[in-house]
């Protein structure tokens, strides 16, 4: 780093740390708080605090409602500045390549800047032009917050609130994949061929020839927004038609493809020439056929009532560092499913179901991967989509629809087909039942036989009994010194204390301060019980 780099840093570092300390963040983190550090921070750290928004997995409800006001739209760069990315990953004047481009931006965000503009061929596109040197002052960022958590022992304060760590990770991961626009082309090309197919789903066409890892540049799409009720039925479109298919086109993104857009807000979605287009693929969600297949399941267990499979499912999909409550978390899921097995699909709200969930996964520790936290995020956002459209278009009706045809015939056969082979496998291995059976019985008699059992959910008494045999040995320990010391009062042992000989007198003290520890444990336990 040259020296004027190092003294940005610190410079930017004291920025920090200032901060920091004008919120008083060593004296704790309220929701309200913690937005208004990221705001004051800078355009790097609301990018954190969005994606901390999406999270109800690993941060509290309180704390995600709170930063989902944290607004992404900042201070336009002049025009001359976008002009030069633009030359500078072109290698050319911009006039070589196009015939105009409007120096207002169409939007203005953290990490990029869109420009309308017109090719030499009269075509007009939107131009995304990456904000200069974003990356580096988003990586010295990451960086210096990491430098500032150590300096002011955030880790320590905070843990119960946000594993700092763990975020600045994720979102750095998630930041550097946004700022290469080659993946966004690949991600909306990708989309725009899986659903070529379909008449009524579009995206727009991308440039791949003029677009690099700073400027994207892809067809301009000139519909009414989404949102706008009035102009679509002016323009002689069903509100409520439109709704359905965009609602059962996103659960085929995700159940069927596992390919899904996770920022579907109505600012993203457009109606042009009786089709649905959806732009902006910066956000992508993917899952992998495992975890698609566990979301598959989660569906079936919620509609039979299968608590404990649920429970496995919701364990096996997610991450959980320390030791989860099994009987617990039953009980919970037991709940949850209680709660909304009463009501109608009609009745059921999205969101409040998503934070529901996430709520106790978080109760519980357990974090979802990525690809699912940022689903979450997109089903929720949908439906706020969808009510702008119709109240009547219901994303848990639907999904459950297009659960029920998904199993056809060809599925069926499958089914049939895998089951035919778990029979014969079981019916191959239960031939050596006999011979394992009497392999047991051998053990048994000459007492080679090992039984390992693990208890589930049996730590916690464990813990509490260790506890009690810990104070039994203290109460037994105490009883032997006061014995030992007053035997010893007996004899003239040299030196003493009071005419006590030093070692007696050592021994009443120690079984005193014991049976002091002791009496002050039952106390607080008896208080705590109260």
């Amino acid at each position: 780093m040259s020296d004027a780099g190092a003294l940005n840093s610190k410079k930017r570092l004291a920025q920090i740390v200032a901060i920091l300390r004008k919120h008083h963040i060593t004296q704790g983190l309220s929701p309200e708080k913690l937005r208004l550090i990221i705001e004051d921070l800078g355009p790097t750290f609301v990018k954190i605090g969005q994606i901390m928004s999406t999270r109800q997995d690993m941060f509290s409800q309180r704390y995600c409602k709170e930063l989902k006001k944290l607004r992404s739209n900042v201070n336009p760069l002049p025009f001359e500045t976008i002009a030069q990315v633009i030359e500078e990953e072109y290698a050319c004047d911009i006039q070589n390549v196009f015939v105009s481009i409007e120096k207002d931006p169409l939007g203005s965000a953290s990490i990029a800047q869109v420009h309308k503009a017109t090719l030499k061929n009269g075509e007009q596109v939107v131009l995304k032009v990456q904000r200069p040197h974003i990356y580096e002052m988003m990586e010295r960022d990451i960086s210096l917050i990491r430098k500032a958590s150590r300096l002011l022992r955030l880790s320590e304060i905070l843990g119960s609130v946000v594993d700092i760590d763990i975020v600045l990770d994720e979102f750095w991961a998630a930041a550097k994949q946004e700022m290469d626009f080659t993946v966004e082309a690949g991600y909306a090309i990708r989309f725009k061929k899986t659903y070529e197919d379909l008449k009524y789903i579009d995206a727009p066409m991308i440039y791949r020839e003029y677009t690099t890892t700073r400027v994207l540049m892809m067809e301009y799409i000139d519909g009414i927004e989404i949102s706008n009720q009035a102009a679509l039925e002016k323009a002689g479109y069903d509100c409520e038609e439109i709704a359905d298919k965009l609602a059962d086109n996103y659960i085929t993104q995700i159940i069927d493809d596992g390919f899904f857009h996770a920022d579907p807000h109505s600012g993203n979605l457009r109606i042009r020439d009786g089709k649905i287009i959806w732009i902006d693929f910066g956000m992508m969600g993917i899952l992998d056929p495992k975890d698609r297949g566990l979301m598959k399941e989660a569906v079936q267990t919620i509609v039979a009532n299968d608590v404990a499979r649920l429970t496995d499912v919701v364990l096996t999909l997610g991450n959980h560092e320390d030791s989860v409550d099994y009987s617990t978390l039953v009980n919970d899921m037991e709940e949850f499913m209680d709660t909304y097995l009463t009501l109608e699909l009609s009745q059921i709200k999205m969101d409040v179901m998503v934070q529901d969930i996430f709520k106790l996964c978080h109760k519980h520790g357990i974090s979802m991967p990525k690809g699912v936290s940022m689903l979450a995020r997109g089903m929720v956002t949908m439906e706020s989509t969808l009510m702008d459209l119709s109240d009547s278009t219901n994303m848990i009706r639907i999904a459950a629809n297009h659960m029920a045809s998904s199993f056809d015939g060809a599925k069926i056969k499958k089914d049939i087909k895998a089951l035919g082979k778990k029979l014969y496998d079981a019916g191959y291995h239960s031939l050596d039942i006999p011979v394992q059976l009497s392999h047991i019985l051998q053990m048994t008699k000459k007492g080679q036989l090992k039984l390992n059992l693990n208890v589930i959910g049996s730590e916690e008494p464990i813990t509490k009994l260790d506890k009690m045999v810990n104070r039994i040995i203290i109460c037994i320990l105490a009883a032997a010194l006061l014995v030992g010391s007053s035997l010893l009062c007996t004899t003239d042992m040299q030196p003493k204390v009071f005419g006590i000989p030093l070692i007696g007198f050592m021994g009443y003290m120690s079984a005193t301060l014991m049976g002091l520890w002791l009496l002050f444990k039952m106390l607080k336990i008896h208080k705590k019980d109260k």
